[in-house]
């Protein structure tokens, strides 16, 4: 059995290493168009600001760890067609610009998710930097730090940049977050962003809202961004405006793509084409609420479906349970997490929903530091099973909405959660924890 896995970050490895567990005589092996492999670029903007000082720590395991279990990884090495038919691709060698086949029993496809380069005059000057790999990462670090870079712009308000934003504010520039539509975070609702809005804005951040970028300015390298609105000085510009699926190359393989791109598959990673797989951000996933495959591109849904992946390229038949799109994001002294589906989801597939808006505590006032956590919930009406939650606060906000995530994937109702039994004790929550004081509010 030979196994060829294209990608070697969260989805690709996981599936590599999970086929190695399974079966220890296999053939294994990895191309990675990267200088590495095994990385979590979810911590790259902890990794600027200066919480983590070494990039080697992002790294789970190295190629020679890797090499040691008997998986063969090729660095800077890209696939760039398929032959399904004969069971081939075409490979890459970029530091060496040659090309060469190879072939297949079984193929993982886990080549993640491209940065968009926005079309705007100037995006190629230098000081524009975009924040997707751990190169990405290294080179973004390295300019910042640069005594010269006070004025930081950064183009989008999603994930990314406000990681950006909230890492920028720590290492003490100026920052401006340019975002084309009204609010920041639109995976959340209104009432959850606008909450994170103020956090930023309380600590000097610029947030201009409901305005596009039009140009980018400079002699050499950047100096001033430009907008339908104003002229901003600008000594480095971060353009986090979203990814989209890196399955240009699959174009013409007869592997079937969503109108994004992301590779089409079913609980099992399964393509249309037998023994071709795929997982991570380059496809969809299945949505449990939703009862419909969609397009998350989160690090938990790349690694749990790469490892069900390898497990299934090895004879099993594993089935993914879908994912929820739990996610969560620290701005400066706030926290926010969301999972299920938000109202705006609910609006635009025509639900039958209702909502409830509690602002709660993370523990009782008599004990000391108690702050407040604002929590949302969207729940079908007519039998009160919980949908969706997101919440925000200073403090004990992501492990409630775990809670919340476990609720929704059990399809508990809002009654049967508001009277859950969980924990009490003052110096974590009041005897009515804040996830019971929500519930119960749902009419």
């Amino acid at each position: 059995m030979k196994i060829v896995v294209i990608g070697g970050v969260a989805a690709g490895m996981s599936a590599a290493s999970k086929a190695r567990r399974m079966d220890k005589g296999a053939e294994i092996v990895v191309y990675e168009k990267g200088y590495h492999l095994s990385y979590g670029a979810c911590g790259l903007p902890y990794y600027i600001s200066g919480l983590n000082d070494d990039e080697k720590k992002l790294i789970a395991r190295t190629q020679e760890d890797f090499h040691k279990l008997g998986i063969q990884t090729f660095l800077r090495h890209e696939v760039i067609k398929m032959i399904p038919e004969n069971k081939q691709v075409l490979v890459r060698d970029i530091d060496n610009n040659t090309m060469f086949f190879d072939t297949y029993d079984k193929l993982m496809i886990a080549v993640g998710a491209n940065t968009i380069i926005p079309s705007i005059k100037g995006i190629d000057l230098e000081g524009v930097h975009f924040l997707k790999t751990l190169e990405d990462g290294m080179l973004l670090k390295a300019a910042v730090n640069q005594p010269q870079i006070r004025d930081v712009v950064i183009i989008g308000g999603g994930y990314i940049g406000i990681e950006i934003a909230d890492a920028m504010v720590e290492l003490g520039k100026q920052v401006r977050v340019i975002e084309m539509t009204s609010g920041i975070l639109t995976n959340f609702d209104g009432e959850i962003s606008d909450l994170i809005a103020e956090e930023l804005r309380d600590n000097d951040v610029e947030l201009n809202l409901d305005e596009h970028v039009e140009e980018i300015a400079g002699q050499q390298k950047v100096e001033w961004v430009r907008t339908n609105k104003g002229l901003y000085k600008a000594d480095l510009v971060i353009a986090a405006v979203g990814v989209r699926p890196a399955t240009k190359f699959l174009e013409n393989s007869g592997i079937s793509l969503a109108k994004n791109g992301a590779i089409k598959i079913d609980k099992k990673m399964c393509t249309n084409i037998a023994d071709i797989y795929a997982a991570g951000d380059c496809a969809q996933v299945y949505n449990r609420v939703l009862k419909q495959n969609i397009y998350i591109p989160l690090g938990t849904n790349a690694n749990k479906c790469g490892r069900l992946a390898g497990a299934n390229m090895m004879g099993a038949n594993e089935e993914y349970v879908g994912t929820l799109g739990s996610a969560a994001i620290k701005v400066l002294g706030m926290e926010a997490a969301r999972t299920g589906i938000s109202e705006a989801d609910a609006k635009r597939l025509d639900m039958n929903y209702t909502t409830a808006f509690a602002k709660t505590y993370d523990h009782p006032s008599y004990y000391p530091d108690a702050t407040p956590i604002w929590i949302k919930l969207i729940c079908e009406k007519s039998t009160k099973k919980i949908l969706g939650a997101q919440a925000a606060g200073a403090k004990g906000v992501v492990l409630r909405i775990d809670i919340f995530a476990a609720a929704i994937h059990s399809e508990m109702t809002a009654p049967e959660l508001g009277m859950t039994d969980l924990c009490y004790a003052p110096p974590f929550s009041g005897a009515w924890d804040a996830v019971n004081i929500a519930c119960n509010a749902v009419k």
